[in-house]
């Protein structure tokens, strides 16, 4: 494991402060201290997003402190995938989610729920 202080110049993965506020309620809720934030191969478009909540990364995971008390474990291998992502939190009418701009997503299908990234990016 290894761990990187936020910079917003190098930083993996950034949250906006709505995102960290959810997060951190999401969090204090289910007794976890962590994101982990990793990608599979699925959906309309590729890619999905996968998170949970948790207190173990693995050896491999980058540790990303985002925010005051926001902890996000990435799994190395989706690295390439992921770098420079934003996370958000988006609240339309009723509705609420995490939104992510990921500047590597090439194309993302119709519900958002995936996305497929140039082929530079998955090497």
């Amino acid at each position: 494991m290894t761990i990187q202080t936020y910079d917003p110049k190098t930083a993996v993965i950034t949250m906006t402060p709505a995102a960290a506020a959810h997060i951190r309620r999401q969090l204090a809720s289910t007794g976890c201290h962590a994101l982990p934030l990793d990608v599979t191969e699925s959906g309309c478009s590729g890619y999905m997003y996968e998170l949970g909540y948790t207190d173990t990364a693995s050896d491999t995971d980058l540790v990303c402190e985002v925010a005051p008390g926001v902890r996000v474990f990435v799994a190395a291998e989706v690295l390439p995938l992921v770098r420079g992502t934003e996370i958000d939190y988006v609240r339309e009418g009723i509705n609420a989610a995490l939104k992510f701009k990921n500047p590597n997503a090439e194309a993302e299908c119709g519900c958002g729920e995936s996305f497929s990234v140039t082929k530079s990016a998955t090497h």
